[in-house]
């Protein structure tokens, strides 16, 4: 038996629309890395980049389980002696750009490499509801429903 290698003209991107409403993190960014990658799919090839284009919206709804809100720190330098920042999740998901938490996430789920940034360019994340995708007509994928743990209530 021969192992089945997909073809660039074989590849079919489909356009998913996620809201992360109420959703854990960690699970939804799973399941974001794992479409982009394009692993839900029969004809799945590693090196190849066959996932989905993904929309996220209501980003910043998404929950945080435990104290990872106040504990769950991301570091930077800026490049002078003595230059490390930090800022915690709760911070950046109540600031200007919460969609970044989730960016985040999913690209420390992805491939580190030209292939893995070629996928990332393939998701697309908002704060609020409104995006401007809708002339691709995403499906609407309920990552809730997958599992009673993806919803956190309060």
């Amino acid at each position: 038996m021969t192992t089945y290698s997909l073809k660039p003209s074989d590849i079919e991107k489909k356009w998913i629309l996620i809201d992360a409403e109420g959703l854990v993190l960690g699970r939804l960014a799973s399941q974001i890395a794992m479409r982009l990658r394009g692993k839900h799919l029969p004809t799945y090839t590693p090196h190849m980049d066959c996932g989905d284009n993904v929309i996220v919206i209501n980003a910043e709804k998404v929950k945080l389980t435990g104290n990872k809100r106040q504990d769950s720190i991301f570091y930077w330098h800026t490049g002078y002696p003595g230059g490390i920042k930090q800022r915690s999740k709760g911070q950046i998901l109540d600031s200007k750009y919460p969609e970044r938490v989730i960016l985040k996430a999913v690209e420390r789920m992805v491939p580190r490499g030209p292939l893995g940034r070629r996928q990332m360019s393939n998701l697309r994340v908002y704060a609020g509801a409104a995006h401007p995708h809708e002339a691709q007509n995403p499906e609407v994928v309920d990552i809730a429903g997958m599992n009673p743990k993806n919803k956190r209530s309060a």
